[in-house]
């Protein structure tokens, strides 16, 4: 427990809000992952995957930059990626750029289940999050975790500095 004159508990209102988002996000990751596998035969992470790999130049990006980009350890996104291999959504091959890093490629049948799985996930994502807050309270949402990223992201090295 901290001590001295700069630590400071949350008052109840904040107790009770930040518990929620704990509550909250655990559940709502939950549900879209049953419904994303009940559904496609895909999880919530594998579907992350797909997601920033068609955002990505030519659907491929590093296996470093992949996991930096959904928060995981490289390990985590290595064990995963595997596992979409196996199912031949996702190729390695060595990185176009220098030959060094190791790249991860959508394949045609990982685009193919992102285009089939994507409006399982809007769906889940509206009913269970977007469409219980005002408009106000979801921009405000964005606002907030924006913030606390940018906050928790500085000083890690940028995306030119990582392998």
């Amino acid at each position: 427990m901290g001590s001295g004159t700069d630590f400071r508990w949350l008052d109840e209102e904040q107790q009770h809000s930040w518990r929620a988002y704990i509550m909250g996000t655990e559940l709502l990751q939950h549900q879209l992952d049953r419904e994303l596998r009940e559904e496609h035969e895909i999880s919530f992470s594998e579907y992350e995957i797909l997601v920033r790999l068609s955002e990505a130049e030519g659907g491929r990006m590093r296996m470093a930059l992949l996991a930096d980009a959904m928060s995981h350890s490289r390990s985590r996104v290595t064990h995963t990626i595997a596992r979409m291999e196996k199912a031949h959504l996702v190729l390695r091959h060595a990185s176009q750029s220098d030959g060094r890093g190791v790249e991860a490629v959508m394949t045609d049948l990982g685009r193919q289940k992102l285009v089939e799985a994507a409006p399982t996930h809007v769906r889940g994502v509206r009913t269970h999050l977007v469409d219980v807050a005002s408009r106000e309270d979801f921009a405000a949402l964005g606002r907030i975790f924006n913030e606390a990223t940018d906050r928790l992201m500085r000083g890690k090295p940028k995306d030119a500095d990582i392998r």
